[in-house]
C-alpha cells in the first residue's frame, strides 16, 4: 500500500515497496515472538474524564483537532480504537495517521480496526467456540495452564438460526413432519413441555376495558404453558395469559434436535471469560443485540470507550442507530477478533445522508426504510459507510433509525450511522439506563465529540452527499421477486397485472391473457374457496428488520383489533404467523390488548427466531398446493421481513412481497394482492357491510400514544432480568463442568478439529511444497458457495456416508450450518456443490481424478488418499477466486483436505485473507498470465520453495515434473500476513501467546 512519503510503517507512495528500518526489525521481532508487549505510544492522549481519577479515555479530538473536526462520526469511532489498541505490532502509529487524513487515504489505504466486543450467532459461533475448546487441549498438552485460553474481545453468542417451524398453527395433536425419532419417543402424546401450567382465569366482570384472557373477548383456546421468557400479563390485572402451543412445541423440538450442540454452548458460557450464551427462544441475534447487549458507551478496568460491534448476522447493523459502530463480518474475521488480531479495513467512502422534513402520518417506519433504501440503493454504496445528519434525522425515533440501518445490507452499504444525539440518550433512559451512567456517557461523548449537538452544527467532511426529502414518502411494498423493485400500495393491483403480463424475468410471470381471470375452486375444511391468480397464500410477521420498532408492531396488532370488530376474518387455508424478535414485543403488544385479536385472526406466535426470512417453514394443506398446480397460478407470500427470493420459502409461492407488518395483516384480510386498497373493500362481514381499508386503519397519533404509555423502563429491565434468569429448559440443560471439554467420540455435532494435532511450542522451519497434485483445476469467479459446505447434506454426498456409518438416517442428517462444530462432515462437503466445474473431469459436479490410481471420485475421497500417502496438493484458478460471501469454512476445508497453495489469476480480498489465516499459501500467477497461457493442464506435479526472508509481494518460481517452470506472486499483503502463515495460521500464533 502507498502513503505520503515513508511512515513509520516504512512504505512508500512511489512503489509501496516495503523499506524497513531498524522499527521494522524490532516490530518483526514482536511478531514472531507474541508475548512480547509494548507501552501505547498515544499515551498522551489518556486522560481522566470530568476530573475524576477512577474514570479515563483517549482523548482523540486533541489529535490534531483540526482534521479531527473534520472526520465524519463514523470514522472518529474508528480513530478511537485504533488509537486505544495501538501496540505497534498489529496496530501501529502510521495507522492512525492513515485513519485522520481519511479523506486523502479512503478507498486506497487499510487499517487495523479492532471492535469492542464480538457477537455470534449459533452457526458461526459454534466453529469458533470449538476452535477455542480445541486451543486449550493444546495448550493443556504443552504444559500450561488451559484457563488462560479465552477470548481477548469481549464475546456474545445468541442460539437462534436453529428454531425450525415445525408447528406454525396451535393443534395440539399436530405432529413435527422434521422431528427426529428421539424428539418423538421423548415427547408424551399428552403431556406438554416442562414449564408453568396456568388454568384459564375467569372472564373479568365490571371492566370493560380488560382484554385479553380475562373477557370475553377472541378465544385464544384452553388451557395453555407460558413460555418463561414471555412476560404474557394482563395490563389491567396482571393475570396469566395463554400461550399458543406453537411456540412451545417448536421450543421443545429444538431443544431435542439440538441438544448436543446447546450443551457445548452451556459449557462455553462456564468455561470461557469474556463469552456470553444468550440461550433458544429469547430472540434473534440482531435483536438481542439492541435490547440487551448494546452499550453505546463501554468500560474496561475504568478505560472509556465507544462500543462498536463485528458480528456475524447481516444485520449487526440494527444498531447502527442507536450510534454504535458496527457490521457483518464472516466467521474467520469474528474469531480473529475474538483473539484480539484486528480486521483489516480498508478506509471507505462516507456518503452522507441528509434527511430534510417530517414523515407523513399515513406512512409507516417500514415506508420511510423502503423509500430510504431505494434512493440509496441507487447510489452505488458497496463497500462505503453511510452516515445520516439534518434536521429530519432528529424527527426519527430510536425505533426508526434501528429499522433503517438494519436494512443497510439491502442498499449493499457496509454501515448506516446514526450518531448519538439527544433522542438516543433519551432513548437509553428510556429503557432502564441509571442517571449517573447516563450522565457519564454523556461527557465522554462530548469530550471526544461524539454527540451530534442540536445547534451550531458542523456538517462532516463527507466523501458525497445526498439529499432525501421525507415529506414524499408514501406507503410501498417490494416484490414480487427481488427486494429493490418497490411498489406504492396504491399501484399495487396494476403492477401486479403488468407482472402476469410481462416475459418470465425479474418481475414477470408471462401467463398468456386467456388464463389471467382464472378461478380454481377448492374445497378446505369442509368450505369451498376461489383461489385465483395473487391469492395469498403465506402472510408472516417475521422476525427481521420491523420486530425492533414498537410503532410498526402496534399498527398491526390495532389493525387486527379494529378488522375483528369490523367483524373481518382471515382465511384458513392462508398460512398466518408472528414471530417476534424478542419478548419485548410480545410484551407490548399484550399490554395493549391487542395480542388477542392478532391471535383470533390466525397470527399466533410460533417462535422466537429466525423462521420463514431463512425458509424455515412447513408445508402448505396440500389440496391448495394441488389446486395451486392444477390452474397455474401466480399464488403469493407477503412477509414483514428483510429479504425475499422466488421460490425461496415454497415453489409454488412464485410471488413473495415485503411490507409492513399492518400491511401484511391488510393483504391476508383481502386475501389477494390483486386489490386496490383505496377503493375496493377488505372483505364483507356477517351483516352484509363491505369494509374498507381507510375504515380500520389506525392513526399514527393513536399508534405514538399507544407507544408513549408502554414503551417504558419496567418493560426493558423486565426482559434484561429475564435474559439473565434464563429460562427452564437452559436451566435444566446438563454440561460439564471441567476446564477442558470432554470430546464425546460418538458426537456427530461436536468434533475437536485437527487444527493443533501438530502444535509445538515454536513453528516449525517453513518446508518447501514438494511434486503436489493438483486437487481441483477451476475456472472464473468460484465463489465461497462453491467452495463451503452449505444447505442441506445430499443423500449421496460424502457427508451422508459418514454420517450414515454413524447410524443415522436421512432426516437425522440436519443441515451443514448445524454441523460446523464437526470438522468431519463439514471438510467432506467442501467442495461439494454440484455446480462446481472442475476442468480435470470436464463438467459440473463435485468430483476430481486422484492420478496416482486414474480413478474419477469425490473430491473429499481423493483428498483422503492424498494425506495417507503424503502428498500434498494445490488448487488451480482462475479469476476472482474465492468471490461471494465471506464464509470461515471456504478456507478451513480446503485446509484439512490438504491443500497447501492455491495459484490463482487473482482474489477475492477477504477469502484470500482467510486462506492466509488458516496457513495456505495464496500465490497469483504473473499479470497477462494463466494456466492455460502456460499450457498446463493440471495433472503436473508442481514443487516450489518458501524462502526463509519471504516478504510481500515476493516472485517465486514453480517447477513442475515434465519440466516446465513459470513463475508466480506471494499475494501476502503485510509481513503480519507472511507471520501468520509461518505460523500456521491465526490460531497457532495466538495459540503461542500462552506458552
Amino acid at each position: 500500500m502507498a502513503t505520503a512519503g515513508v511512515g513509520a510503517d516504512g512504505e512508500t507512495e512511489a512503489s509501496g515497496d516495503r523499506v524497513f528500518d531498524n522499527e521494522d526489525h524490532a516490530n518483526q521481532d514482536k511478531m514472531e515472538n507474541p508475548g512480547i508487549t509494548t507501552e501505547n505510544p498515544f499515551h498522551s492522549l489518556l486522560e481522566p474524564l470530568d476530573g475524576t481519577s477512577d474514570k479515563k479515555f483517549f482523548n482523540v479530538s486533541k489529535f490534531e483537532p483540526a482534521l479531527y473536526d473534520t472526520l465524519p462520526y463514523c470514522i472518529r469511532v474508528v480513530l478511537e480504537a485504533v488509537v486505544r489498541n495501538c501496540d505497534g505490532v498489529l496496530i501501529k502509529q502510521q495507522d492512525a495517521l492513515n485513519v485522520l487524513k481519511w479523506k486523502t487515504n479512503r478507498e486506497c489505504t487499510e487499517v487495523p480496526f479492532l471492535p469492542g466486543r464480538v457477537l455470534l450467532q449459533d452457526f458461526t459461533g459454534i466453529p469458533a467456540m470449538v476452535d477455542f475448546a480445541a486451543m486449550r487441549d493444546a495448550v493443556r498438552k504443552l504444559g500450561k495452564d488451559p484457563k488462560e485460553v479465552n477470548p481477548v474481545c469481549p464475546t456474545d453468542l445468541i442460539a437462534d438460526h436453529s428454531l425450525q417451524l415445525d408447528i406454525s398453527k396451535c393443534i395440539a395433536a399436530q405432529v413435527a413432519p422434521n422431528a427426529s425419532p428421539i424428539a418423538e419417543a421423548s415427547r408424551p402424546a399428552t403431556k406438554l413441555s416442562p414449564a408453568k401450567v396456568h388454568g384459564r382465569k375467569p372472564n373479568c366482570r365490571n371492566q370493560s376495558g380488560c382484554k385479553g384472557a380475562c373477557d370475553s373477548g377472541p378465544s385464544i383456546g384452553s388451557s395453555r404453558e407460558q413460555i418463561e421468557n414471555t412476560p404474557m400479563l394482563c395490563p389491567f390485572h396482571l393475570q396469566p395469559i395463554p400461550e399458543p402451543e406453537a411456540a412451545l412445541k417448536n421450543l421443545e423440538i429444538e431443544f431435542s434436535r439440538n441438544k448436543e450442540r446447546l450443551q457445548f454452548f452451556k459449557w462455553c458460557s462456564k468455561a470461557f471469560h469474556n463469552v456470553t450464551v444468550i440461550p433458544p427462544e429469547t430472540g434473534t441475534v440482531h435483536q438481542i443485540n439492541l435490547e440487551f447487549l448494546s452499550r453505546v458507551v463501554m468500560e474496561k478496568e475504568g478505560l472509556i470507550y465507544p462500543d462498536s460491534v463485528l458480528g456475524t448476522d447481516s444485520h449487526t447493523t440494527m444498531v447502527n442507530g442507536l450510534g454504535i459502530l458496527g457490521w457483518g463480518v464472516g466467521g474467520i474475521e469474528s474469531e480473529a477478533a475474538m483473539l484480539g488480531v484486528p480486521l483489516t479495513l480498508t478506509l471507505p467512502e462516507v456518503i452522507g445522508c441528509e434527511l430534510t422534513g417530517t414523515v407523513s402520518p399515513l406512512a409507516t417506519s417500514i415506508d420511510v426504510v423502503l423509500s430510504i433504501t431505494k434512493h440509496l440503493r441507487q447510489a452505488g454504496l458497496a463497500g462505503k459507510f453511510v452516515e445520516f445528519f439534518g434536521e429530519g434525522v432528529s424527527q426519527l425515533s430510536v425505533a426508526d433509525r434501528n429499522t433503517i440501518a438494519n436494512m443497510c445490507p439491502e442498499y449493499e452499504a457496509t454501515v448506516a450511522f446514526f450518531p448519538v444525539d439527544r433522542v438516543t440518550l433519551s432513548h437509553l433512559k428510556q429503557t432502564g439506563y441509571d442517571s449517573h451512567k447516563l450522565q457519564t456517557f454523556e461527557a465522554y461523548l462530548k469530550a471526544v465529540k461524539l454527540l451530534r449537538p442540536e445547534e451550531n452544527v458542523t456538517t462532516p467532511d463527507y466523501s458525497k452527499v445526498l439529499k432525501i426529502n421525507l415529506n414524499s414518502i408514501i406507503p410501498y411494498v417490494s416484490g414480487p421477486k427481488r427486494p429493490q423493485d418497490r411498489v406504492s400500495v396504491t399501484d399495487m393491483k396494476k403492477d401486479f397485472e403488468n407482472c402476469l403480463n410481462e416475459k418470465v424475468g425479474l418481475k414477470g410471470f408471462q401467463i398468456p391473457a386467456e388464463k389471467q381471470n382464472i378461478m380454481v375452486p377448492v374445497t378446505f375444511q369442509n368450505s369451498e374457496y376461489q383461489l385465483s391468480h395473487g391469492c395469498v397464500l403465506i402472510a408472516a410477521v417475521i422476525s427481521c428488520t420491523n420486530n425492533c420498532n414498537p410503532s410498526v408492531m402496534l399498527t398491526a396488532g390495532l389493525l387486527a383489533k379494529k378488522a375483528v370488530e369490523a367483524g373481518l376474518v382471515v382465511k384458513p387455508y392462508i398460512k398466518t404467523s408472528l414471530s417476534p424478535g424478542s419478548g419485548t414485543v410480545t410484551h407490548y403488544l399484550n399490554a395493549s390488548g391487542v395480542l388477542p385479536y392478532l391471535n383470533q385472526l390466525g397470527f399466533d406466535i410460533i417462535g422466537y427466531g429466525c423462521s420463514r426470512c431463512v425458509g424455515n417453514a412447513n408445508p402448505l394443506p396440500e389440496e391448495i398446493v394441488t389446486a395451486i398446480k392444477e390452474g397455474d397460478l401466480v399464488a403469493c407470500g407477503i412477509y414483514s421481513g428483510s429479504k425475499h427470493f422466488e421460490g425461496h420459502r415454497c415453489s409454488c409461492v412464485r410471488a413473495n412481497y415485503l411490507a409492513s407488518p399492518p400491511l401484511v395483516v391488510a393483504y391476508a384480510l383481502a386475501g389477494t394482492v390483486n386489490i386496490d386498497l383505496q377503493t375496493e373493500p377488505l372483505g364483507v362481514n356477517a351483516q352484509g357491510n363491505e369494509v374498507f381499508l381507510q375504515d380500520i386503519w389506525p392513526s399514527r397519533e393513536e399508534v405514538l400514544q399507544v407507544e408513549e404509555n408502554l414503551v417504558i423502563p419496567s418493560m426493558f429491565k423486565e426482559l434484561k432480568a429475564k435474559i439473565e434468569k434464563q429460562n427452564t429448559r437452559w436451566n435444566l440443560l446438563d454440561s460439564p463442568e471441567s476446564t477442558l471439554f470432554p470430546w464425546d467420540h460418538r458426537s456427530t455435532y461436536i468434533r475437536s478439529p485437527p487444527f493443533f494435532h501438530r502444535f509445538e511450542t515454536i513453528p516449525l522451519p517453513q518446508q518447501p511444497i514438494e511434486r503436489a497434485h493438483v486437487l481441483l483445476y477451476l475456472g472464473d469467479s468460484v465463489t465461497t458457495d462453491h467452495i463451503s459446505p452449505a444447505g442441506s447434506i445430499s443423500r449421496t454426498s460424502p457427508a451422508a456416508k459418514y454420517l450414515t456409518q454413524k447410524n443415522l438416517v436421512p432426516r437425522e442428517f440436519n443441515s451443514y450450518g448445524a454441523r460446523r462444530g464437526n470438522d468431519a462432515v463439514m471438510t467432506r462437503g467442501t467442495f461439494a456443490n454440484m455446480k462446481l466445474f472442475n476442468k480435470l473431469i470436464g463438467k459440473m459436479g463435485p468430483k476430481t481424478i486422484h492420478f496416482p490410481s486414474g480413478q474419477t471420485m469425490d473430491v473429499f475421497g481423493a483428498a483422503e488418499l492424498y494425506q495417507r500417502a503424503d502428498i500434498p496438493l494445490i488448487i488451480i484458478a482462475g479469476k476472482k477466486y474465492g468471490s461471494g460471501s465471506s464464509r470461515d469454512w471456504a478456507a478451513k476445508g480446503p485446509f484439512l483436505l490438504g491443500v497447501r497453495a492455491v495459484i490463482a489469476e487473482s482474489y477475492e480480498k477477504i477469502h484470500k485473507d482467510h486462506l492466509v489465516g488458516m496457513g495456505i499459501a495464496p500465490l497469483q500467477f504473473l499479470p497477462g498470465e494463466n494456466a492455460e497461457s502456460l499450457n498446463l493442464s493440471g495433472k503436473e506435479q508442481y514443487s516450489l520453495s518458501i524462502p526463509v526472508d519471504l516478504t510481500p509481494k515476493d516472485t517465486l518460481e514453480v517447477k513442475t515434473n515434465n519440466g516446465k517452470g513459470f513463475h508466480v506472486t506471494a499475494a501476502f499483503d503485510n509481513e503480519i500476513q507472511i507471520t501468520f502463515y509461518r505460523h500456521g495460521g491465526i490460531l497457532n500464533y495466538v495459540s503461542r501467546q500462552y506458552l
